[in-house]
């Protein structure tokens, strides 16, 4: 079982639409969308949810009314201003905790006298396991606020990866999170094959050297392509020189089509939709990647 994750230096560069046609051509993957922070890889491919799991990440602190003795020691010791007192009772005020401020760092809990205070885990989200008219499909919305992306990425992985496994798929492909954060390197640890997504821009050359750099450091056979390149084409030759001076195989070129919006306005991916330009680019980089995987 092989595993294709496809990343991208910065948003907007094309990937969640290159990962879904991958999808369309492969037939026979478990897709994962590991962007939890914004997931959309949703949008194109409408999974049928099967099953819904909760996400519990860190932990909150949480007051016992019933045995709270109005000390005021959780609100003095509290660095983040997560404590407060609400009304005044006829016997005692009431402190409340404010979840969107609480750290989970436990301090409250540690010197509150009466130990009326408990660590109780967080919701951070959900997972689920889904069927998309092109398979399973993993994929993941982290909760508002919520904490560990990283963490989350990687049961998105692991349960992509434990359904191939049963279910006797052979690839496993990934749209990972942008940039070169935590939830990147829990996306690309581990795979078989990167493929870094970039434009013909500015940002875009400085963002794919470094998404290439960070995934250099895992071991995984490095690919680049570049979307909307006749934009700039001299822009473009130079990131593919950089890319390989990298070690990075160049794959690919897509270039730019208007029927790439329209695809995303019906809710399809490029290559179901047409035959366009775009289209036939992203077929030939699927055959290009698929060469490697192989």
């Amino acid at each position: 079982m092989k595993e294709l994750v496809v990343i991208s230096g910065k948003g907007g560069t094309g990937k969640t639409s290159i990962t879904a046609s991958f999808a369309a051509l492969a037939r026979d993957a478990v897709v994962a969308d590991c962007d939890v922070d914004a997931a959309d890889l949703h949008l194109l491919l409408s999974p049928e949810i099967r099953e819904r799991r909760e996400f519990k990440c860190g932990v909150e602190a949480v007051i016992r009314a019933a045995d709270c003795t109005s000390c005021g020691k959780c609100e003095k010791f509290c660095r983040f201003d997560a404590i407060r007192k609400t009304v005044e009772g006829e016997e005692k005020a009431l402190f409340v905790v404010d979840a969107l401020s609480c750290e989970g760092c436990g301090v409250c809990a540690r010197f509150c006298p009466a130990g009326a205070i408990d660590l109780v885990e967080r919701s951070g989200g959900e997972w689920f396991i889904s069927e998309c008219r092109f398979g399973p499909m993993i994929h993941a919305q982290l909760g508002i606020g919520g904490e560990n992306s990283g963490k989350l990425v990687s049961i998105v992985r692991d349960a992509a990866r434990e359904l191939a496994v049963k279910s006797g798929r052979r690839l496993v492909i990934v749209d990972g999170p942008p940039g070169i954060g935590c939830p990147v390197i829990a996306s690309v640890a581990g795979a078989d094959v990167v493929l870094a997504a970039t434009e013909p821009t500015l940002s875009g050359e400085h963002d794919v050297e470094r998404a290439l750099s960070l995934a250099r450091r895992f071991g995984a056979i490095l690919m680049v392509c570049v979307n909307k390149w006749d934009l700039n084409p001299e822009l473009t030759g130079r990131i593919e020189h950089a890319a390989r001076a990298a070690g990075a195989e160049v794959v690919g070129r897509i270039g730019y089509d208007r029927t790439v919006t329209e695809a995303q306005i019906a809710g399809k991916c490029v290559v179901e939709h047409s035959d366009g330009p775009a289209a036939r680019d992203i077929r030939t980089l699927w055959e290009n990647v698929l060469r490697r995987l192989d």
